[in-house]
């Protein structure tokens, strides 16, 4: 894999799931990492290959609880990055996942006190020959690329020494997120020391915190020192050398992943519902789902508006689909497929959109027939009625609409 000139999904939790890996690339993500998955949860599960969705899963024996999800599209981008403070651990989850995935990251900056209490995430970085010795073993034993994702320490000084035994060990890469343990969210990413990295190494450095819009991702490069970058890829000679390296981006993209395109955003409502169609074609968990929702719906609006209230009540991806569908305006275009037809007759079947609305408890959303009929005609029967995820009750009134419609 090749870390220069890249721009980079970062690794989060309960939102790095394959659909919002997908979305980022979608709009123009070159790597993205997956959320950060423990060592030992890892080591419970076992491989197996989705036929119904085409995605590989990797799921808890014993139960259908899946862990980690993948698929042949992102193969060549998705970074799998594990939660480890144990060589041998890392080492036994990463065989696992290997062929799968285009390389391997061990989260050493988490400052979660579930990780660092475990001796993960940030606790590691107090301790260099533990460091040393997870990335030795995982170099010496794979043939994946092997990086790390790292925050600064207490001085400049300190976290380039820290840097440069990293680079010692071969790894391909090192991400570094321009805070402190202690600091906030809201605190400023020191971008200055991050420069220091940069300079001090000759390895991609992957600079990360505070990268909201396009124009942040110019910003950091400048301030970091990573010169011979512009947008998309340069292929002069000037930006193959050792300081050109990569953006990180992670809230930036939570609340608008299109802000990767090189085109520049489009609108928050149209990445909300591509994300939510690819969770249903994905077979995504509720929870990740509406987690990720509600974090982009604080970031724009208000939890306590209709909708969030509706993405709250959601029991369901069937739900989800409709809180998004039913919240369509009317003046907006949409492409219909190829293949759809025109329907015989509005009135006709009436009863039973609203049947299907009331079983599947939609909240707090009130619409007119018209509002009903362009839900189910654009969402709920091209994603739900062939994909196996709506309930066998949900599927009865699909057939009878699909019956009444076309």
């Amino acid at each position: 894999m090749e870390y220069r000139n890249k721009l980079v999904l970062a690794p989060m939790v309960r939102v790095g799931t394959l659909p919002f890996r997908l979305l980022a690339a979608q709009y123009g993500a070159d790597i993205t990492y997956c959320e950060e998955i423990i060592d030992h949860k890892m080591l419970k599960c076992e491989r197996r290959i989705n036929e119904v969705i085409g995605s590989t899963d990797f799921v808890e024996k014993g139960t259908n609880n899946v862990v980690f999800r993948t698929c042949d599209e992102e193969k060549d981008r998705v970074v799998f990055q594990i939660g480890t403070s144990d060589a041998v651990r890392a080492l036994t989850t990463a065989q696992l996942v290997c062929n799968d995935v285009a390389a391997v990251d061990i989260n050493m900056g988490c400052p979660k006190s579930f990780s660092v209490s475990g001796g993960m995430g940030a606790a590691l970085l107090s301790k260099p020959e533990l460091i040393h010795d997870i990335l030795t073993t995982l170099k010496r034993n794979l043939n994946t690329p092997v990086t790390c994702k790292i925050r600064l320490l207490k001085s400049p000084h300190d976290t380039v020494e820290l840097a440069r035994r990293i680079e010692k060990t071969g790894v391909s890469a090192l991400a570094v997120h321009g805070r402190k343990v202690p600091d906030r969210p809201r605190d400023p990413a020191k971008w200055n020391e991050i420069a220091e990295v940069v300079s001090a190494l000759s390895i991609p450095v992957i600079a990360n915190g505070d990268v909201f819009e396009n124009d942040d991702v110019e910003r950091i490069k400048s301030a970091t020192g990573m010169i011979g970058y512009t947008r998309r890829l340069c292929l002069s000679k000037s930006c193959l050398g050792s300081s050109a390296s990569s953006v990180m981006v992670a809230r930036g993209a939570l609340w608008n992943a299109s802000m990767f395109s090189p085109e520049g955003k489009v609108s928050y409502e149209a990445v909300k519902r591509e994300y939510i169609r690819k969770c249903i074609l994905w077979d995504n968990d509720i929870k990740s789902t509406k987690h990720t929702l509600k974090e982009m719906i604080i970031h724009y609006s208000c939890l306590e508006l209709p909708e969030g209230k509706a993405v709250i009540k959601s029991e369901s991806m069937a739900d989800l689909a409709l809180v998004k569908a039913i919240s369509i305006q009317l003046n907006l275009i949409f492409p219909p497929p190829s293949s759809r037809l025109k329907p015989k007759s509005l009135n006709s079947h009436s009863h039973v959109v609203h049947q299907t609305l009331n079983s599947i408890k939609v909240y707090n959303v009130t619409c007119t027939i018209l509002s009903y009929y362009l839900a189910l005609w654009y969402w709920v029967l091209p994603c739900m009625k062939d994909s196996g995820l709506a309930s066998r009750k949900t599927k009865v009134y699909l057939d009878q609409i699909y019956e009444n419609i076309y």
